[in-house]
Order: structure tokens, then sequence, then C-alpha cells
């Protein structure tokens, strides 16, 4: 029986499905308000507060996991589907980094001296990223900045471009937004198909972009923004306000496929990007945090066969260990150390240097775990990805076919093995997308709080896929039955 079979009709639906994912998981209740007074934490779940949704606003406390598997502190057994943000690609604990984990364990890892595994590592990720050269940090955000950090070296020019939707970490510069009045222009740009005034305006509406960055959160200074430039992902206006102002962009920075946006894939705009930015000397920055090694091996730089000048990488590279890899070309690299030199010759430095440091960039632990990451992926080749990838896409197409046999409002859709709700092509409030993520956690599919899909690994089977199909379908049902999703909606169907 769901939740709106068992409610009486007069009852809140809201309640009754939160009170169905209390009664599950009252020990991470408990334990989230214990912690609240001396831990500061907004990461773990990805909804924001409200007074409705107040009494699940909490994590799920996992005490082991195995596999497709979790089991939190209540004794619940979850097809995991956050899959560590994304990082275990083969599942949690994997015999092959575990096993490479405890060998460096016993070897001890000292910190300041150089790691023998710092090489070979960054020759495995050369090969497989078909880069020049690579070094190591500890998070995506150190990635990007680092990245960001050698392209302003390399060029002399400090403007760098995101794009609106993008996400890049949460140093500053990164989190920067487009003005408000690129907002009001966009909001313009939607009235216009349903209402005549702002239909004449179209025209100028569609030459306009308000393209000055904006700090997005609190705490960051006006600053920070000043050499930001935001434009759209994906539209040929974005393209033209390169082409003039190409030549004082020190990079342009992109995730190739926006987790927030993930039915963007745009393969021939990224191929023009590629040669605009090349024509003006701007780098052109992959960030592959999601992408990396997911779609393909050579992550989404090889799916487009676009190669950028600097790419950037965690997540899977990592192993489930904090790692992150900058990768990229001579040009860039060399401001890192100076270059290739030898000994017994006149040969030195020979690149201006930047600064980069940090005490666990290389930690040997995180580095046994990447090294036994780019080896697995290595030997099993792009049918890895293939195989992962088509089990993505049938899932997706099985989502798509139960909401449409349902007639729900709502499309899926995946790049490798990501899947998510995709909200440009769905009529679904915040507030139900909320709900059906506690929908889906009281039926034994794990993902944070308010997010709208996840990750598939190696290690999830057949059964783990059609429950976390059955679970989604079964959600939205319950919500259209209870009249939280509009089964008449038509305002976004294809």
């Amino acid at each position: 029986m769901n939740v709106a079979q068992s409610l009486p009709s007069n009852a809140d639906p809201v309640a009754g499905i939160i009170a169905d994912f209390n009664l599950r998981t009252p020990g991470s209740k408990r334990m989230s308000a214990e912690n609240r007074r001396v831990l500061a934490d907004k990461s773990s779940i990805g909804l924001a507060f409200s007074n409705e949704i107040k009494e699940a606003c909490y994590p799920i406390v996992a005490e082991h996991a195995e596999g497709a598997y979790l089991r939190d502190v209540d004794g619940n057994r979850y097809v995991d589907i956050l899959m560590g943000l994304g990082t275990s690609l083969f599942g949690h604990n994997p015999p092959f980094i575990r096993e490479a984990i405890e060998a460096r364990l016993a070897q001890g890892f000292p910190i300041g001296p150089q790691s023998e595994l710092a090489g070979e590592t960054a020759g495995l990720f050369c090969q497989l990223t078909g880069m020049d050269r690579v070094t190591f940090s500890n998070t995506g955000s150190e990635a990007v900045m680092t990245a960001i950090r050698l392209a302003r070296t390399a060029t002399r020019r400090d403007r760098i471009a995101f794009f609106t939707s993008s996400y890049h970490g949460h140093f500053d510069a990164a989190l920067s937004r487009a003005t408000a009045l690129e907002y009001y222009r966009k909001g313009a740009l939607r009235r216009a198909a349903s209402s005549a005034p702002f239909r004449l305006a179209r025209p100028l509406l569609e030459r306009l972009m308000f393209t000055r960055g904006h700090p997005s959160a609190l705490g960051i200074p006006k600053a920070a923004s000043r050499d930001v430039l935001m434009l759209d992902y994906g539209n040929p206006r974005s393209l033209d306000v390169l082409r003039r102002k190409g030549s004082r962009i020190a990079a342009v920075i992109v995730e190739p496929v926006q987790t927030r946006c993930p039915e963007i894939q745009p393969r021939d705009f990224l191929h023009e990007l590629r040669r605009i930015t090349e024509a003006s000397g701007t780098a052109l920055v992959f960030d592959e945090m999601v992408t990396g090694f997911r779609v393909h091996p050579g992550g989404a730089q090889a799916h487009f066969g676009v190669q950028a000048d600097l790419a950037t990488y965690s997540k899977i590279a990592g192993g489930g260990l904090p790692l992150s890899v900058i990768a990229g070309r001579h040009r860039f690299m060399n401001h890192l150390d100076g270059g290739e030199w030898s000994f017994g010759d006149d040969s030195g430095p020979s690149t201006p240097t930047t600064f980069f440091a940090g005490t666990f960039c290389r930690h040997p632990l995180s580095l046994s775990a990447a090294r036994a990451t780019a080896r697995h992926l290595l030997a099993e080749g792009p049918s890895l990805q293939e195989g992962l990838n088509a089990r993505t896409a049938d899932l997706v197409c099985r989502l798509n076919a139960d909401a449409r046999s349902d007639g729900l409002p709502v499309t899926f859709t995946g790049f490798g093995s990501f899947f998510a709700m995709a909200l440009s092509q769905s009529a679904i409030t915040p507030l139900a997308l909320n709900l059906l993520s506690f929908l889906l956690l009281t039926r034994g599919v794990h993902l944070r709080g308010g997010d709208r899909g996840g990750f598939l690994s190696t290690a999830h089977s057949d059964a783990d896929i059609d429950a976390v199909r059955v679970a989604f379908s079964e959600g939205l049902r319950t919500l259209a039955d209870l009249g939280l999703l509009n089964r008449n909606d038509r305002s976004v169907r294809s």
C-alpha cells in the first residue's frame, strides 16, 4: 500500500510522506539533531530548508557500504544511486582498490617526501587523458582554481568565462552568477511564448545578453566576480561574445555536460568553442569532475571529439579517496615547475612559474587508490563504459516509457552512467521533487534529499536497476495520486 492509498481523504499528503520517511529513519534523524550542536554541515543534503519539509531535513547516516548497497544506522539496506556523489564507478569498496589501500597502509604513508607512486600514476593519467603532463591536488575546487591560475599565467590575461548553470566548485570566482538583468531577460523570453507584448520584443531579447558576473553567495566580495564573464551554455550568442572578446580572456571553463542540465549536450557548440579559443589564444578548460572516465576512458573530450588545453578531474580518479588531477598541455603545465630539464647538461627551468602547493597533494593513500583505478580503467578499455552507458540509457528509456504510460509530465535524461530528471522537459514543482527523494529513500533507494537522479556503477545488478526504476515510477505515481504532480500539465511535453 502506498502513501496515497493509506492516507485519509482529508490528510495532509506532504506530512504523510514525511511521516513515513521519519518512521523508517529515526536513528538518522536523532543523530542529525545531536550533531547540529557541534557540526556545521550543509553539504550532506541537496535541498533547501523550508518549514513544509523541515522534519525531513536530515541526511541518511550510513554505517556500511559494499558493492551497490548501503546500510544505515537504522538497519535499512538501500540500493545506492548517490554512489559517493559519483566517485564510486565500480561500486563501494571494490577489492582491487581496497587491496591497494591496505598494501599502502602496511608500508606507512609519509607526507613530505616524494611518493614513489607519483610518476607512474601521472603517466597513467596522461595516457588516459591524452594530455602532456598532470599534477595532483585534493579537491575539484582546488583543481579548477589551479587550472585558472595556469591559464592566467600563460596568457597574461585576467578575465575568465563561465557558463550559467555550470558548477566548478566553491572558491569565490566560481560562485559567480549572471546579474538580475540577465535573469529578467530570460524570464521575458519565456513569457514571449504566451504573451503578445513580450513576443514583439523577442528579436531584441534574443540579441541581448548581459554577461557581467555577480557573486552568488553571501561572503563573496564583488571583486571576485569582476573579471568573470557569464554566458549561456549551448547558445550561439555566447560564441559571438567570445569571438569579440576572446583576445582579452584567459580561459573559458566548461562543464561539458552540466549536472544541473544534463539534457544539454551541445557537440557542435563545443567544436566551435574549440575553434574560437584556439584562434584567440584562450585556454579551453574542460571541468570533467563528473564526466571524466565516466562516459569514455578519455572522458567528455573523447566523447565529443574536442581536445581541451587543460582538464580537471576528481571523483572517479581518486577511487573514493580525496584526489584531483589537473592535466594539460606543456604550454600551461610548465608554469607549475618551469618545464622539463635534465641533469648533466646546461638545461634548466625555462618557463616562468606561478604558485601551487598543498600539504596533502600526492598523499600516498590517495595515489595508491588512483593508480589502481587508472590501471583498471586502462585494462578494461572502453568496453567498461560502453556497457555501463548502455545499461543507464536503457534505464532512462524505461523510466520515460513508464512516465508516458502513466501520463506523467516528466522526462528523464542521461549521460554516461549519470541519469536525472530533465527539468527543462518536465513540469514538476521543487516541493514535489523533494518529496520524490523521500519516497525513494522510503522505498530503499539511496540518494540525497532533493536529488532527482543518480549514478549507476559496475556493481549494480539488473535486479538493482529494476528496483530503482520501480521506485522512481511508483514514487511519481504516488505524487500524482496525491495531487502533487499534475497529470494534465502539457506545458513542457515534446
